[in-house]
């Protein structure tokens, strides 16, 4: 792929992923240069969250070239997952664990 396809993609994905971002979402950024975070650090963020006044918690994945300039501006926070680099199917499966576990760890029985 080319440089200038690439450019473009990340901006398409950057543009699709604004237009769906509300302007009261608390935007948890997934990047692979974000903080480093555990799953005590990850149920802190979640619950943190609904003291923000946000309406929602909105994740935000990138595509294979990374996030668009809009979205970095516009994210609350930027976290990885990994200190590996996971493509973004992964990256959702590993996102929905560790809710999953917030979850049932909030909500003994579940």
């Amino acid at each position: 792929m080319c440089c200038g396809d690439v450019r473009a993609e990340v901006d398409d994905e950057d543009t699709a992923m604004m237009s769906i971002i509300r302007s009261d979402d608390w935007a948890v950024m997934l990047d692979e240069n974000g903080q480093d975070i555990g799953s005590e650090q990850m149920a802190e963020l979640v619950g943190d969250a609904g003291n923000t006044g946000a309406s929602r918690l909105s994740f935000c994945i990138g595509g294979p070239y990374g996030h668009g300039r809009q979205l970095r501006e516009r994210a609350n926070i930027s976290i990885k997952l990994s200190t590996l680099v996971l493509n973004h199917q992964i990256a959702l499966l590993v996102l929905m664990e560790q809710l999953l576990g917030i979850v049932q760890y909030c909500r003994p029985g579940y």
